[in-house]
Order: C-alpha cells, then sequence, then structure tokens
C-alpha cells in the first residue's frame, strides 16, 4: 500500500523476523526461551551482587549497570513479537514505534559508556590498585553510571526530533521485528540526507570515541602486567580483564556489521540477522561470560545457593 499521498500515519505494521506461517511458533518459543534466560541470567547477577558484601565493589556495582541494560534492552526489543504471536496484533502507534527506537538507542548508547567505564575500572585496579579504593569511591562510580545514562539518552534526542518531523511514509509496514532507526529511516518519504548523515556522525562517534577511551587503557593494562614477573599473577591479571574484553569486543563487532556496513552489502535480511543477534544473543551471553570466567560470581552464586537452601 503506497502512503506517499498521506500526511498523517497513525500507526505501523511490524512483519517481523519471518511472515512464514509455519515458522511463527518456532520463532516465538526461541524468543521466549532466549528472553526468560537473558531476564533470569541477569537477574541472578543483580540478586548475588546485592546479596553478598563481597562483591559490594565498583567493578560490580558496573556489572549491575551493565545487567540493567541487558535487561532494558532486551524487554524493549522483543517484547512485541512475543506479544504479537499471543494477540495477533502486529499493529504499534507512530508515537509507541518513536518512543521505542529512542529507547533503544540510548540503551545501546549507555550501554558502550558503561563499558568504557569499567574499562577504566579495570586500569585502576591494575595499575594502581594501591589507591583503588580512593580512586573509585562510591561517589565517583555513582557519578560515572550517571553522566553513562545522562550521555546516552541526550545522545539519542537529536535523531527522534528529526524523525518526529517526518509526514509521509512509502508504507505502513516495517520490515523488521522492532522500530529500528534504519527501516524507518528507509521507509520514509521525506528527505532523510540530514537524519542519515546525522546518524553516521553519531554511529562514527560512538564507534571511535568510547572505541578508544576502552581500548586505551588496555595498553597500559597490558603493559602493566608484563611487568609482573611470576607467570602465576600475570595469568591472574589477565584473568581478571578477560570477560570485560570479550563483551566489548562482542558488542562493537555486531554494532559494526548492523549499522556502519556498506550500503553496497546491506540487506534486510542481514539487518535483522545482526539486529537479532545484537538484542538477543548479546545479552544472553553477557551474565554468561562473566560467570564463567569470574571466579567470584561462581564462588558467589554458591554461597548465594546454600544460603537460600538453607532457609528452605
Amino acid at each position: 500500500m503506497n502512503l506517499t499521498d498521506q500526511t498523517v500515519l497513525t500507526f505501523f505494521v511490524i512483519k517481523g523476523i519471518s511472515d512464514a506461517p509455519s515458522l511463527q511458533l518456532p520463532i516465538f518459543l526461541l524468543v521466549l526461551f532466549i528472553y526468560v534466560i537473558t531476564v533470569c541470567g541477569n537477574g541472578t547477577i543483580l540478586f548475588i551482587v546485592s546479596q553478598q558484601p563481597q562483591l559490594h565493589t565498583p567493578m560490580y556495582f558496573l556489572l549491575c549497570n551493565l545487567s540493567v541494560l541487558d535487561i532494558s534492552y532486551s524487554t524493549v526489543t522483543l517484547h512485541k513479537i512475543l506479544v504479537s504471536f499471543v494477540s495477533g496484533d502486529k499493529t504499534v502507534s507512530v508515537n509507541a514505534c518513536r518512543a521505542q527506537m529512542f529507547i533503544f538507542t540510548s540503551l545501546v548508547c549507555n550501554e558502550l559508556l558503561i563499558l568504557t567505564a569499567m574499562s577504566y575500572d579495570r586500569y585502576v585496579a591494575i595499575c594502581n590498585p594501591l589507591h583503588y579504593s580512593t580512586i573509585m569511591s562510591r561517589s565517583v562510580c555513582g557519578i560515572l553510571s550517571s553522566v553513562c545514562w545522562m550521555l546516552g539518552f541526550l545522545e539519542s534526542m537529536p535523531h527522534i526530533i528529526l524523525i518526529s518531523r517526518f509526514t509521509c511514509y512509502k508504507s505502513k509496514v516495517i520490515d523488521h521485528f522492532f522500530c529500528d532507526i534504519v527501516p524507518l529511516l528507509n521507509l520514509s518519504c521525506n528527505d532523510t540526507s540530514l537524519s542519515k548523515f546525522l546518524m553516521f556522525i553519531c554511529g562514527l562517534f560512538l564507534a571511535t570515541f568510547p572505541f578508544f577511551l576502552t581500548f586505551i587503557p588496555y595498553v597500559f593494562i597490558i603493559r602493566n602486567i608484563m611487568r609482573i614477573p611470576l607467570k602465576t599473577g600475570k595469568y591472574k591479571a589477565f584473568y581478571t580483564c578477560s570477560s570485560h574484553l570479550t563483551v566489548v569486543v562482542l558488542l562493537y563487532v555486531t554494532l559494526v556489521c548492523q549499522y556502519l556496513r556498506p550500503a553496497s552489502v546491506e540487506t534486510l535480511e542481514s539487518n535483522k540477522l545482526f539486529s537479532l543477534f545484537n538484542t538477543a544473543a548479546v545479552p544472553l551471553l553477557n551474565p554468561l561470560i562473566y560467570s564463567l570466567k569470574n571466579q567470584d560470581v561462581k564462588s558467589a552464586l554458591k554461597r548465594s545457593w546454600h544460603q537460600l537452601t538453607k532457609k528452605l
């Protein structure tokens, strides 16, 4: 249906991951499974950190921020797949679509900045351990996380302001499983050059500025680790940073593949694939990475389990 002659559109239709009837149930079950595991995994980290005084440190405070972000943007993006299967309603109002795009973009920006703050925390812990408690005090951690959340939402404001001015669309069907910025720009029949330029600049900024602020501390961390005389000390220091570094690499690779690919290799199906991995797999893997590669988390999980079984 061509809507270029209309100036007002009240709702969109979210096409979803696939429109094949035979795939709807498998997709629903898969997304439901991923979402439940994501919420349970990140919720477990939040519970363990809150219950174990040994984990009341800056590193785990920032990890809790990361878990909240993972739960939030999985909920924001995947809920429509689950709701539409149960209700059969694939429509979403224009304002709700814009709000979803704004919240998702903000949460992704927040996650990049939180990972940057976690990188600084690891730098101080390894390169300046004697002053760690002073530098990474509770007030500093609170300020760092607050600034990350504030900047994430401020960065998304120009996008939503520009997109809210669009007056017509080529179709009311969004060939995606949530309201992402790229499908909305491709669907508009207004001049989107400014929005696309802004998205490229912001994407480039978010791919370089937090990237360098995240990885530059690792140059000093590696240099400091190499000075440790004992191999066991080097291994322990590398092991401390491995979880964070794995999460950072995983997130940046998926975001670059999703938003900064050349237009010549960009397709709707590949956009859906990278979006699904970013919104489902990454939040699912984060708690697994931190729990499987972190001895403190595994020990705290065992203590919490023993305490819970005793109460029962």
